[in-house]
């Protein structure tokens, strides 16, 4: 099954209208599906003591919110297009932009990001990687790219609203198959430890540590 990369009617909404609320509505209820969150509150749980965490395509918030409750010993920032959420906690950083350019100024920690990295061209990727370079650690969620994944997401659009029926298989179509995100990222594997892990439910887990 070949990637396929669409733009996704969610990217061209504004946050407040209606439709993009029930999109955003669907989304916490696949992420609880899927288990992303939870997931990457286990990584986050065994990072060391003072270990910065940068987030990308952070959204509302919401992830770094979960992960600020579990490790408040952590330095956290998110990187969106969009505005600070209003109710983000004050001690959660915030950097509004482009993150492909504000990335090369963060050093060490980790970066994560969940359903984001689908989003991009086999070219963005490749350039997002060399954006990644100066992170420590790796932790991505992204939809399995499977026959069997679109056929599940069937399944679910009856009961989400327009956008997600739309958003849904297109995200499936543009995400990846084991061995996919570190060729596409281009990380070299002599200085990158990477694991990866895929659930029934068709979520790809990607994790990468830097070799001391």
């Amino acid at each position: 099954m070949l990637r396929v990369v669409t733009a996704e009617i969610l990217d061209t909404l504004p946050p407040a209208d209606p439709r993009a609320r029930r999109s955003r509505k669907d989304l916490r209820i696949v992420d609880a599906f899927m288990g992303n969150s939870r997931w990457m509150a286990n990584r986050i749980r065994q990072v060391p003591e003072g270990t910065p965490i940068v987030e990308i395509g952070s959204g509302e918030g919401r992830l770094l919110t979960r992960l600020h409750r579990l490790r408040p010993d952590l330095p956290m920032t998110g990187l969106d297009l969009i505005e600070r959420p209003r109710d983000l906690d004050d001690r959660i950083d915030w950097v509004k932009g482009d993150f492909f350019e504000n990335l090369p100024g963060f050093q060490g920690g980790a970066c994560i990001g969940s359903l984001v990295l689908h989003h991009f061209t086999e070219t963005q990727l490749a350039e997002l990687g060399n954006c990644l370079a100066h992170f420590d650690r790796l932790y991505f969620c992204e939809p399995l790219r499977s026959r069997w994944a679109l056929a599940m997401s069937t399944l679910a659009c009856p009961f989400a609203g327009e956008v997600t029926r739309h958003d849904m298989p297109v995200s499936i179509q543009a995400g990846f198959q084991p061995r996919e995100i570190p060729t596409l990222l281009k990380l070299d594997p002599r200085l990158w430890i990477f694991h990866e892990s895929a659930n029934w439910k068709r979520a790809l887990r990607f994790e990468a540590r830097r070799v001391a």
